[in-house]
């Protein structure tokens, strides 16, 4: 996990997470260049994504990967290639539900220090 968070610092990719606080946790752990979809509605955000390639990470529940799908096909479509490593090793190697508590899930793991 130590070397996927390095990985994810080091990538310079848009991340692309659901919310205000997933964003925050993000950023708790020096991870700069986030977006959240802050209920915009996603035909709109998807628009406003001007980026190569992202990084898309919603929650690992129903409802996030119902959301990963729909913002996977339409930023797609928009010609941005989906960076899939980041999220699929989570689903692999974390019992991590919520992007949210990752900062949490890691320091108890004891994977970074406060």
């Amino acid at each position: 996990m130590k070397e996927w968070l390095e990985k994810l610092r080091d990538s310079k990719k848009l991340i692309i997470v659901e919310g205000k606080k997933d964003k925050a946790a993000l950023e708790k752990l020096g991870i700069t260049d986030v977006v959240a979809l802050l209920r915009k509605p996603l035909f709109s955000f998807i628009e406003s994504i001007n980026a190569e390639e992202v990084i898309i990470l919603t929650d690992l529940d129903p409802e996030g990967k119902k959301l990963y799908n729909v913002l996977k096909q339409g930023l797609q479509e928009k010609g941005i290639k989906i960076d899939t490593y980041f999220r699929e090793y989570l689903f692999k190697n974390s019992k991590l539900a919520q992007i949210e508590g990752i900062y949490h899930y890691l320091k108890k793991e004891k994977i970074i220090e406060e």
